[in-house]
């Protein structure tokens, strides 16, 4: 796989964080597991619960060598998610999710939980768009 890098960019490989000085391109000759700065969230953009079990598996990517509290705590979170979600696409999603994550293919989970982040937006959104006197 060949990766194009712009300058000042990082790049995290198997818990080993890179930053390029000037535009390179990289090829990942073997079977590795990375994510590129862009696809990096940062605690404070995990605002939903969703965008929560991102950042988790974020952070088993990111670590590999010491994944046993993060994976601990996505377990949590992914129940308590499939405990109140209603959403058949949703649930399927997370279905999915979860046989990845025990794969350790984090970064196909990312990609997947990212795929979700709509689905959740417009539950959120219809959530919000219900007010309590409708709802009584």
């Amino acid at each position: 796989m060949k990766i194009s890098l712009r300058a000042g960019e990082r790049i995290y490989i198997n818990g080993a964080v890179l930053r390029v000085d000037r535009k390179v391109s990289v090829e990942l000759v073997n079977d590795v597991m990375f994510l590129l700065e862009g696809q990096v969230m940062q605690a404070s953009d995990a605002t939903t619960a969703l965008r929560q079990l991102y950042f988790i598996v974020q952070l088993m990517l990111m670590n590999p060598t010491d994944v046993r509290d993060a994976a601990a705590l996505y377990a949590q979170h992914h129940a308590a998610l499939c405990a109140v979600c209603e959403s058949r696409e949703m649930l399927d999603g997370l279905g999915a999710i979860h046989e990845l994550v025990g794969a350790t293919r984090y970064f196909e989970a990312l990609k997947r939980i990212r795929a979700l982040f709509p689905v959740e937006q417009a539950i959120l959104a219809g959530a919000a768009a219900v007010s309590p006197v409708e709802a009584a």
